[in-house]
């Protein structure tokens, strides 16, 4: 193997590991944003918590951010819930924040 096959070799490797990361990382963000948002809804408990799980599954709709933040915005419209689009991205922001930071600290 040459030089240059190892170091593509390790970049494929680094790149892997960082999608790794960000997957695992923004599922427990849409947990714990789900929880957030169960919490503003009046859910608690088992209800909070199977809310939070409809929320990863909402993720796998389309990729990016859209379809999760498009089922809390309705959700919260259809229970008159006053949090604005550019609060909930804060939010998702802030919570992927922790998540990452989660991670890299547990390994």
């Amino acid at each position: 193997m040459t030089t240059f096959d190892k170091r593509e070799e390790g970049f494929e490797k680094k790149f892997a590991h960082d999608e790794e990361l960000r997957f695992k990382a923004e599922a427990r963000r849409n947990k714990a944003l789900g929880l957030w948002a169960a919490e503003r809804l009046g859910l608690s408990g088992p209800a909070a918590e199977a809310y939070a799980k409809e929320v990863v599954v909402a993720d796998f709709d389309t990729p990016g951010d859209s379809d999760v933040l498009a089922k809390i915005r309705k959700d919260f419209e259809a229970k008159n819930v006053g949090v604005s689009e550019v609060d909930i991205r804060r939010k998702m922001d802030e919570l992927l924040a922790v998540a990452i930071d989660d991670i890299k600290k547990t390994g």
